[in-house]
């Protein structure tokens, strides 16, 4: 299971892959999925930060963010920041990154525990992918619903 969520831990985009399947690669899957809610207009498919997934791609990622506009908010690592100062100047600047935002990478963990708080996901008795996902999306509309009704209250 890959998913988006936005800072409030509510379901953004859900991607079901074998079990095998890294953050990383489906991260642009996943990307692609978001659409954020606006009341007064067609839903927009470009999101104004991204999610953090996964270290094995990050420049892949960081380049697809770019090209779409997207403020990035993953951190350069230190073998990569190490080589990109050995070329000196042919090495670019350093990568920008919010670390406040950073720090906020855990509503992602966050949701997954809410969406597992539910017997039928944690356990993964569905047989096939389908009724799988479908339980999922039932369970993400069911963590919207209850956060629409505690603000609305």
């Amino acid at each position: 299971m890959h998913l988006a969520a936005d800072r409030r831990c509510r379901p953004l985009a859900l991607v079901l892959t074998a079990g095998q399947a890294g953050d990383s690669p489906q991260f642009i899957p996943v990307l692609k999925r978001v659409r954020v809610r606006c009341l007064w207009a067609v839903p927009a498919r470009r999101p104004a930060r991204s999610p953090r997934i996964g270290p094995t791609r990050p420049a892949g990622n960081r380049s697809y963010l770019r090209r779409r506009g997207i403020k990035a908010v993953i951190p350069e690592k230190k073998d990569q920041a190490a080589n990109r100062k050995k070329k000196s100047t042919r090495g670019g600047r350093p990568v920008s990154h919010d670390a406040d935002l950073y720090k906020q990478r855990n509503t992602a963990e966050r949701l997954i525990n809410k969406l597992k708080a539910w017997r039928g996901i944690a356990t993964r008795y569905d047989k096939t992918p389908d009724s799988y996902l479908a339980g999922l999306h039932l369970r993400a509309t069911m963590i919207s619903i209850d956060d629409l009704l505690k603000t609305t209250q």
